[in-house]
């Protein structure tokens, strides 16, 4: 049976099989980098590597995944089951997480991360084109944000379990990033057994150019605030180095980190929490509106970071905002593309937005990371702030259907 936009009846249950099945592969591969991710500063720094290589490693890693996430998008619409191709990107993104217990020098962990990154960006338009195929256009937001809730779990658990592995393992690194190999590998399987993809109509053929062209104006000026916003947008990893450093003269380096690590297992616990308001939220309001109060709030935790003292207390607020902020964003985003775009080009616009999340988060966090080292915390956090700024007033502008 069919509803009148041929969405077939069973989809009409957001929290379906499919949906649920990219949930656990989103909790259990974030899990898998997760660990890495919240001891790879600690890491870098014992390999004698500068607050610039990390913002490097981050931004060069989301740069190039940027390119993957266009050319997936394109490529996955012209096929008739995508879910092959999500497979494959979950497993690169294990291996090569797993591969940083190899590395000796920075640049190793650059060349792991960009890897890893690569494999991401193949997977995530995919996902999402699954994800919103398998409900309706009136539970888009629950859908997304129920993902993201799934995945941001997956970031509280990975910190969690780095903080209990890493004293059990004696501080060896490389048999922690050993350990991600498990719930990466599970994630992988998730999607592989548990998604249910129909077969599809391919898309006709046209060129890279032609399928660009073809996204409608308005999801065009959605891109340019996305662009704006992401490009002051920093990796979550600055933050955690930034909570390290200001911290150690108080509490010790051993402490400091374990605080640091604490405080991103608080952010994820927000980001989790809200991202199925989020979702409630996109699914009763306008999008646009919502999506700028997420923008507005990551302003504010820029001008925090600024203007205070950067504390226990400071820092716990600045993290809170973060996870707020990053909720409404991601969920909001995929959201409101998925209204904008048409169904059958679902691949190419989530491409395309990935595209241009991922060259923002290269901007974001090279810049991010270079001006810290050049001119301080004040210049850093306030280029960001700037940019935050013009993304809420740019988004305002967006009219969904």
């Amino acid at each position: 049976m069919q509803t009148d936009d041929g969405t077939t009846k069973q989809n009409t249950r957001w929290l379906n099989g499919t949906v649920l099945g990219i949930g656990l592969a989103s909790l259990f591969s974030d899990w898998a980098h997760e660990i890495a991710t919240s001891v790879l500063p600690a890491f870098l720094a014992a390999l004698g590597a500068s607050a610039a290589w990390l913002g490097l490693i981050e931004g060069v890693s989301d740069g190039l995944a940027s390119f993957a996430k266009m050319a997936s998008g394109y490529y996955t619409d012209k096929l008739r089951r995508r879910k092959p191709i999500a497979v494959a990107g979950y497993l690169v993104t294990a291996v090569g997480t797993a591969s940083f217990g190899l590395a000796s020098a920075a640049w190793h962990v650059l060349v792991s991360r960009a890897a890893a990154w690569l494999g991401r960006g193949v997977r995530t338009p995919v996902r999402k084109a699954l994800l919103a195929a398998a409900v309706t256009p009136e539970t888009y937001g629950r859908a997304f944000g129920f993902e993201r809730m799934m995945d941001t779990l997956g970031a509280i658990v990975g910190p969690a379990t780095a903080v209990v592995l890493l004293p059990l393992v004696n501080h060896q690194y490389p048999t922690l990033f050993a350990l991600t190999l498990i719930p990466g590998v599970l994630a992988a399987a998730f999607i592989a057994f548990a998604v249910k993809e129909r077969e599809r109509t391919p898309v006709p053929y046209a060129s890279f150019g032609a399928s660009l062209r073809a996204l409608p104006t308005p999801f065009r000026k959605f891109l340019l605030a996305v662009g704006l916003f992401g490009a002051g947008d920093f990796a979550s990893a600055l933050l955690i180095l930034l909570a390290t450093q200001e911290l150690k003269p108080v509490l010790g380096k051993e402490l400091a980190v374990s605080v640091a690590a604490g405080l991103y297992v608080a952010l994820n616990v927000f980001y989790a929490a809200f991202s199925l308001v989020a979702g409630w939220l996109a699914d009763r309001f306008p999008k646009a509106r919502i999506l700028a109060a997420g923008y507005a709030m990551a302003a504010l935790m820029a001008t925090l970071i600024i203007t205070l003292p950067l504390n226990v207390w400071t820092l716990t607020a600045v993290f809170v905002l973060r996870g707020v902020y990053v909720a409404i964003e991601e969920t909001l985003e995929d959201s409101l593309c998925a209204e904008l775009v048409a169904k059958d080009q679902h691949g190419m616009g989530f491409g395309v937005l990935a595209t241009v999340n991922g060259v923002g988060d290269f901007v974001s966090s090279a810049v991010v990371g270079a001006l810290w080292s050049a001119f301080g915390t004040s210049v850093a956090f306030g280029y960001s702030a700037i940019l935050f700024v013009a993304g809420t007033v740019l988004i305002l502008r967006v009219q969904a259907k």
